[in-house]
Order: structure tokens, then sequence, then C-alpha cells
């Protein structure tokens, strides 16, 4: 497959060449030659700069299936974050002297405008990078650090074992500089509400609890996982892996159990600081940092009351369509707040919150997968090749982590994709939601955009291994729609799940900007979800505290889900017969992850190339 994955790339290269010369902006002729060199130099630049910035970043490393610094983890101090963005003007600064706009190819000027894009988006927004709650329920340091060893870090062989201690011993170091942070956001009063500390601290007890921490206890989660790595070992003797766990052992005991202590000491003391407001609005600048966060999600220009409205509209047009489903349910009334307790509350739509409910969810959500992969050539000419697991999200942090994520195969193929689902109360897992949400977080959603795209051969990395959300969130809440297309959603109820998920990312922009703009309370917020969505009220309360502690980033999957469909409906319209839906997915997904800007430039040129 992979010959096919630049079927119109050729055509737009070959067009901007075919005459011989290309004339510039400046008047000065440009040969096919020059912009071949040219684009070949500068996606050689392009590369060097990823390898760069990944050389020096070890966790990153680890994610992308590297193993260069595999026993060491990622300086978060902001003495090296001023250092990387020196690297940053630096490298933009080398682009602009090396390389002319208009001496490129096609496809080379949309990485050099990404490129450029990119790197004043971080110079830009460098003053804001204390804007933000490094410890909070939905991720950080606490918890992502045993989660980054148990899912990411391999043992292949005694040295990566021997790696995997060495990150144990480091974790101390390593939360020291968290400490550093956190204080720096202390003195800036920028301090996370309330209602995060139980849970960080219920995470945090979590981690350091069981053997070898407590004796006599089963395994913790840490200890559990370097000794099945360890005993798996093919070529290691008994004797050689009891040692190598005895020193994982003494590891936790040594550096990560005074660590995680530390940083509860001092979250106990912070606590006593943190208040009810949840807002970015109660931040320094807070107005300011909001508007440049709206911008860096939606990749537009919309104003946080422009995307208000739009969400009260897309809420009013998506309640029109639901209406339509109590219709076919043949429900006793007509009043959708009815219908939506009826679909919180009747058990038909949930499975038991047991060992065996849960596992039962797990493998019908791997069944739906496998079912849309048979499928996809309806819909793509491009598949990806690296495969997908469906698991549950640990125990030490399923209470605090959110309903679903995904998590990026490794490059080289030795992890796969994965689909995380939080089975940890399943009467926030609805039934009638799960088709959405498998298409979302693995096929054709986030797993066949990501894979597709670090699987691209004639690619720069950066444009392989980037993102932005309006363009990740967004392709996966078109994918969540997409399947009814070619026949799926067969049950009116699940039909009415896939609804459900789009009117949450309605609702999502209403209630994001609520609180970060109109100073809405948290129970103003789970009011308007009560009202306006059928979604259970602990998962409404999880979204909510997540948009807090996230500010923005839940407005770019309806946004930029909007933007794919526009595209899509004027591509139709203007090609009439020769529109082919699995040539314009493959424009979207094997093109690297695009500003909604830089697509619609993409998609226009495509357009016009066919006509």
């Amino acid at each position: 497959m992979k010959k096919l994955l630049y079927l119109f790339l050729p055509l737009i290269i070959l067009a901007s060449c075919g005459g011989g010369k290309e004339q510039s902006e400046n008047n000065t002729t440009v040969s096919a030659d020059e912009i071949k060199i040219q684009s070949a130099d500068a996606n050689k630049f392009f590369d060097s700069i990823f390898d760069a910035d990944v050389s020096r970043d070890p966790m990153r490393q680890s994610y992308l299936g590297i193993k260069k610094d595999y026993d060491k983890w990622t300086d978060i101090s902001d003495e090296h974050a001023q250092k990387e963005l020196e690297f940053i003007k630096l490298d933009l600064e080398a682009l602009h002297k090396q390389f002319k706009l208009d001496a490129l190819d096609e496809n080379t000027k949309i990485s050099y405008r990404l490129f450029e894009k990119n790197c004043n988006e971080k110079i830009d927004n460098f003053k804001w990078r204390f804007h933000t709650y490094p410890v909070n329920q939905m991720e950080g340091t606490h918890s992502s650090i045993p989660a980054f060893l148990i899912n990411i870090h391999t043992v292949a062989n005694k040295k990566e074992a021997e790696a995997y201690i060495s990150r144990l011993s480091g974790i101390s170091t390593l939360f020291d500089q968290l400490l550093v942070n956190l204080k720096i956001r202390e003195e800036k009063n920028i301090i996370p509400p309330k209602f995060v500390f139980p849970y960080v601290i219920s995470d945090c007890k979590n981690i350091i609890s069981g053997e070898p921490f407590e004796k006599g206890k089963p395994e913790n989660a840490l200890l559990e996982d370097i000794t099945k790595k360890v005993n798996d070992l093919k070529d290691v003797d008994d004797a050689t892996k009891k040692d190598l766990i005895a020193k994982a052992k003494e590891a936790m005991l040594t550096s990560v159990k005074p660590a995680y202590e530390k940083l509860l000491k001092y979250w106990n003391e912070l606590e006593k600081k943190a208040t009810t407001d949840d807002g970015a609005w109660k931040l320094p600048d807070g107005d300011a940092f909001y508007d440049a966060a709206l911008k860096q999600t939606t990749t537009t220009n919309m104003t946080a009351d422009e995307i208000h409205e739009l969400g009260l509209k897309e809420v009013a047009r998506i309640h029109e369509e639901m209406k339509e489903i109590m219709k076919k349910v043949n429900f006793k009334n007509d009043n959708l707040n009815d219908f939506f307790d009826f679909m919180r509350t009747d058990k038909q739509f949930y499975y038991p919150n047991t060992k065996e409910g849960k596992e039962a969810y797990r493998l019908k959500a791997v069944k739906i997968i496998e079912d849309m992969k048979k499928e996809l050539p309806k819909l793509f000419v491009t598949l990806p090749k690296a495969s997908i697991e469906v698991k549950a999200v640990e125990p030490f942090r399923e209470k605090s982590a959110g309903g679903a994520f995904y998590e990026e195969p490794a490059l080289d193929g030795s992890r796969p994709g994965r689909y995380y689902i939080n089975l940890y109360d399943m009467t926030n897992q609805a039934t009638y939601q799960m088709e959405a949400l498998a298409y979302h977080e693995g096929i054709p959603g986030h797993h066949m955009q990501i894979a597709i795209a670090q699987e691209l051969t004639d690619m720069p990395k950066f444009r392989k291994n980037g993102g932005n959300t309006a363009y990740v969130e967004g392709w996966a809440l078109y994918s969540e729609r997409v399947p009814k297309e070619i026949g799926f959603y067969q049950d009116p109820y699940s039909d009415f799940g896939r609804l459900a998920m789009e009117l949450f990312r309605a609702a999502r922009l209403v209630v994001d900007t609520g609180i970060h703009r109109k100073k809405w309370t948290r129970e103003m917020a789970l009011k308007y979800f009560k009202d306006n969505t059928p979604d259970p009220e602990g998962d409404n309360l999880k979204e909510i505290e997540r948009y807090i502690v996230w500010p923005s980033q839940a407005t770019g999957y309806k946004i930029g889900m909007n933007k794919i469909l526009d595209l899509r409906e004027m591509a139709k319209k203007k090609l009439g017969d020769k529109f082919d839906i699995r040539q314009y997915h493959d424009l979207i997904v094997t093109n690297g992850p695009l500003p909604m800007d830089i697509m619609e430039d993409m998609v226009n040129s495509w357009v016009a190339k066919k006509l």
C-alpha cells in the first residue's frame, strides 16, 4: 500500500513544475531542477531539526521507539525550556536564510509554512509556559511517569531492564524539577482549583502502595510490571533476574517513595491556598492567555464569543436530529429531556459493574473495530500497517483518568496503537455510544490518522509526528460520522449514541467558553450538560473538570470536524462526478496533521488540479 500514499501529490508537484520553469514572487525564474534541489535540501533541513529536537528529549525518543537515552528522563526544568526556545529561534532564522518559499515544490511549501507557523507559535506562546497545571487529575508527572514505565518502556534484554531501574532511580531528580516548577506557579498564583487536590493525592498514594512499599501487601503496579518484564527475558539466568528485581525494589524504596512523599507533603500544603474559582480568567492576564489558547487549539481566529454561539447553534441542530431517533424507537412522548433521562438510567444500556461486565465491554469494542477494518477500502486508498489493541485503563489511575483515550504506536512497530477505555464505573460507559467511541479512538479515527502519518515515506518527520487539536480531534470526530455513510449504526440507539457524542462536542464549545470567558461555575456547567445532553452526571462532572484544567482543548473537536466537512462539501460541489470520497480522505490523512488554514489551501489546490 505504500506506493499509493501519494496518489495526488505527484500531480500537484508536476503541475507546478510542468512547464520546466516557475515564476517566483519577485519575478525571477526558478527552474524545475532548482526547485527539486531546493526542496530536497529543505526536507533534509526539516529532518535534521526534528532529529536534533528528539535527541534532547529522552521520553519522546521512547514514545517513538528510539532507545538512545533509554535510561534517562526528559529535563523539565525552566532552564532547559529557555535553551529550547533559543534553538527554536535559531531554527526559524536558518529557515529564512537558507530557503525561499517560491523555490520549493508544492508539498515542501506546505512544510515550510507549517514549520514557520509552529516556530512562531512556540515563540509567541512561551510567555504562557507556566499557565498550565503540570499536576492535575487528567494527567501530570505524578501519573504519567508510572504509566510511561508500564506502557512505553519495553524490556527486551538485560540492558533495557537496567535502563528501567535507572529511570526508577532518576524519579527523585525529576520530581525535584517538578516541585520547582510548581513553586514558580505558586508564586504567580497559578494554583489548580480545589477539586483537583484529592484526585492527585489518591493517585500518588496508589502509586506507592503495596509491595515493596508495604510489606505483606500485593505487589505495587511498578514492581509487578518490572518483575514480569524481567522474568520474561529469555537470555538472562535466574540469578541475574533475581538481582535485577532486587535492584528495582531498592530504587523504588530510595527514589520513588521519597519523591512521591515529598510531592504529597508539598501538595497538601498547597491545597490550603487553592480556591473554587475554575476559569482561566482567574490567572494572571487570564483573558489574553485564553485567547492565545483558543487560537492554538482551533488554529483559527475565532473569538470566544463566536465559538460560544457556534456551540449553541450546533446543539439546537443536533437536538432536532435526535427527535427523529425518538420517533424511530417509538418513545412514549416527544420530550427530549425525558428521552435523555431514559438513556441515562435504563439498565439495557449498561454492562454490569463487575469484572465480567468490564471484559465483555472491552471485547465488544474489539469486535466493533475489527468489523470496521473490513469496510475501510470503501473509504480509503491508504490503510495503516500498525495494529491496534484495546486496553482497560490501569487501576492505579482509573479513578481520575478520562473516559477513553488513544496512545500512538512506536515508529519501529514494536508497540501497537492502544485504545484505552476507562472501566472504573460502568454506569459512565453507555453501550449505545460504543460504536462512535471505538470509531473515534480506533478506526477510522485516531489510530487510522496517526498510524498512517507515522508510516508516510516522503514527508518530513515533524509533519508525520506533529499535530494540533483541531486536526487530530476534528478528524476523530468526523470519523464517528463517516461509518454511517456506509451502513453502520443500524441500531437506532447506537445512531443516537453517535449524535450524543457529537452533541457533547458541540456543548463543549458552550461550556468551555462559559467557564473560561463568561465565569460560569461548575454547577452552571453541570446544569447546561444535564439540560442539553443525555450523558450521565458522573461523566459530565469528569468532562467539566477536564475543561477546567485544559482551557480551550475541548473546543478543537467540533471546529475541526466542521472544517473537514465543509471542505468536503465544497469539493463535492465543485468536482461533481470527479469527486471520490476515498481520494478526499487520503488527501486529508496522507499529508500529516495540518492547521485549518493550510489544510483549506491544500484542498483548494487539489480541487483546482482535478478540474
